[in-house]
């Protein structure tokens, strides 16, 4: 059975700022498992047991190498991809760097990385917009 396919599909995000108000974002690799080519904030599927913020503070470290505190849960919305017919709920939380510099680890999952305002932001969730 196949996560937002099969079943709907929980991701966690995480909304990491900078001390300059910049957002991190990665731009989806060739074989990320949806929404190729688009900007996000990163993240990823919550497995059965886990817990929502130990897994962005997982994800995080395995995909761009550095530590993030966890805030506050910002949101939680529906990501809906009628094209690739997924379905998915994404929980959003507000980060802060705790140590170290991003990188991408896993190239076949991201092509780039950045920190964007949120007038550069081409991907905003409508809770983006509330902390713009």
């Amino acid at each position: 059975m196949k996560k937002g396919v099969d079943f709907v599909g929980v991701r966690i995000g995480a909304v990491i700022i900078n001390k300059q108000g910049k957002i991190f974002l990665s731009l989806r690799g060739r074989k990320a498992r949806n929404d190729v080519g688009k900007w996000e904030c990163p993240g990823g599927a919550l497995e059965f047991g886990d817990r929502m913020e130990e897994t962005i503070i997982r994800e995080i470290k395995e995909e761009f190498g550095f530590d993030i505190e966890v805030i506050e849960q910002m949101d939680a919305v529906d990501h809906l991809i009628p094209a690739e017919k997924q379905h998915w709920v994404a929980i959003a939380y507000l980060c802060k760097i705790k140590k170290g510099k991003p990188k991408i680890l896993e190239p076949h999952k991201c092509a780039k990385i950045g920190w964007f305002t949120i007038g550069e932001m081409d991907c905003c969730y409508q809770f983006l917009l509330d902390i713009g």
